[in-house]
Order: structure tokens, then sequence, then C-alpha cells
């Protein structure tokens, strides 16, 4: 009996092995997104950057519509601003996020209290910006409802304790259970003096809604690489800032570089020269 495997079989058991390959190519693609969903520590975080914005831009529902009601507060360009901390701090801390982003998620656990910490001493002021990437990579609208809801939250004077509870509760990227109303004023519940009929009002009327998508389109037209982008005097310090990696450490000494001879701020909050809105005024309009 010949050991010979004839030409028919060998073909077929080469296409075989090459479907096979082509096959576990497919499976490691799809897996790319859930890894790094998954990833934990500064180290994970550099790894996946970028990623979240692969598709970014997808979202039909991306231009505001109407004009766009700015919380109070906002400052900047169209009031797209959310300020924390003392207005004539010596240094600027820029972040850029999705409340359904995880790799936001992750940096708010690690880096939380490292940013209060020089928010509270007047090292830096944190200037907040909110984008919806998520809801256009895996549709859904728990991106822009969550951004609203945060938004009320900052017309309650409640913005920072809100914005770490959607961190702390931010369900599985894939799952929009940010896209229910009834979940974000739930949540709210773990403010203190948040849950309020005003601040249900706003989170069900969608009052910044436009507000929202407007800062959404400034996100995409910075050419920014996805979420979440920080900022320290306009320099890119995420996932790295020249050859260091960024860590609470790094991060601490990159703002005692930047302060050197600096005195820390003391002007809290900012001043409405500095184009903040008056908290006892009502919601300004940013227009269209």
């Amino acid at each position: 009996m010949s050991d010979k495997i004839p030409e028919g079989n060998r073909s077929a058991r080469q296409r075989l092995a090459q479907q096979r390959e082509r096959e576990k190519g497919r499976e490691k693609r799809r897996r790319t997104l859930i890894v790094a969903s998954a990833v934990v520590g500064v180290l994970g975080l550099a790894a996946v950057v970028g990623l979240i914005a692969a598709n970014a831009g997808k979202d039909d529902d991306s231009s505001a519509a109407g004009p766009a009601v700015a919380p109070s507060g906002a400052m900047g360009e169209d009031a797209l601003t959310l300020p924390v901390g003392a207005a004539d701090a010596p240094s600027t801390l820029t972040i850029w996020e999705d409340f359904r982003c995880p790799v936001c998620a992750q940096f708010e656990t690690v880096f939380r209290d490292t940013i209060a910490e020089l928010a509270d001493e007047g090292r830096i002021r944190v200037e907040y910006h909110l984008a919806t990437i998520i809801d256009g990579n895996f549709g859904g609208s728990g991106s822009l409802r969550a951004a609203n809801a945060a938004a009320c939250a900052q017309d309650a004077g409640k913005f920072i304790p809100y914005h770490d509870v959607l961190f702390s509760n931010q369900p599985p990227e894939p799952d929009d259970a940010f896209g229910k109303n009834s979940r974000l004023i739930e949540l709210a519940g773990e403010v203190d003096g948040l849950d309020t009929p005003g601040f249900r009002s706003c989170v069900e009327g969608g009052d910044h809604d436009s507000w929202v998508k407007k800062s959404d389109t400034a996100f995409r037209e910075g050419g920014f690489p996805g979420t979440p982008t920080v900022l320290l005097n306009g320099e890119s310090v995420f996932p790295s800032k020249g050859d260091e990696q960024i860590s609470p450490e790094n991060l601490k000494k990159w703002v005692a570089e930047a302060n050197k001879d600096k005195k820390p701020g003391t002007a809290t909050p900012a001043t409405p020269e500095e184009g903040v809105s008056d908290p006892a005024a009502p919601p300004s309009e940013t227009g269209s």
C-alpha cells in the first residue's frame, strides 16, 4: 500500500489549512476592541489609545441642529469648555472624554486623585470637553445622553461628582445602558442634592443635546487621535510625553516643570471676564 497522499487530497488539505489561517486572522481582528476594553493600568492605556477613535465620525446624527444651549459656567470658544479649578492656575490640563469610552474610565481610575490634588492646590486648571464617538462606533445614544446629563449636573454645580459617578458605573462598551435617561437619573441619586425636578427635566428634555453635538463636532474637527485626549498647556501627554510614559508621578513632575517659578492659582471659580457665564444667569445659547 502506498504511503503517498493523492494529489486531490493534498490540495483539499492545503485549502482547509489556508481557510483555518484566514479564520484565525479574522478572529484576531475581531477581538482587538474586546481586548482593548479589558486592558487595565497605565501601560495598557498606551497600548489601546487610538483604537477608540478608529471609526470616529460615523455617527450620522453628529451635526448640531438649532441653538446650542451651553450649561452654566461653560467657557471658551463656543462655550464648549467645562472648567474646574483656579482660573489663574499657571497650567491648564485639557481633557476630551466620552462617557462610554472604556479607556477614559481607565484613565479616570488611575489619574482622578492626582488631577484633583493638582487642581485643589491651584497648580492646574482642568478644562473638560465631551465627545460622543462611541455612539458612532457601536450605535446607540449613551454617549450623547450621558454627556447631556453631565451638562445638566454642571448647571447644578455638580459636574465633577456626577462625572466621577458615570465613569465608576460605566457599562461595557457595546452596552448602551447610558442611552436610558432613567439610568442616568438613577445614578444622580449617588450625588448629594443632584436628583431634583430641575435636573430630571433637563435630562429628559435633552436641554444640552445640541451643545453636546457641537462639542463632538469640535472634537472631530480638531484632529485628535481618540479619547481620552489629554493636553498639558496644549501639548499631548497621553499616553506619553516625549520618551516618558504617563503616570501619576510623571504628571506631577511635568506640571512642576511647567510651573517652575510660578505661583499657584487662587481665583476660584473663574471670573466672568474670562468668558465664564454667571451661574445665576439662564443658560446661554451659543448658536447653531
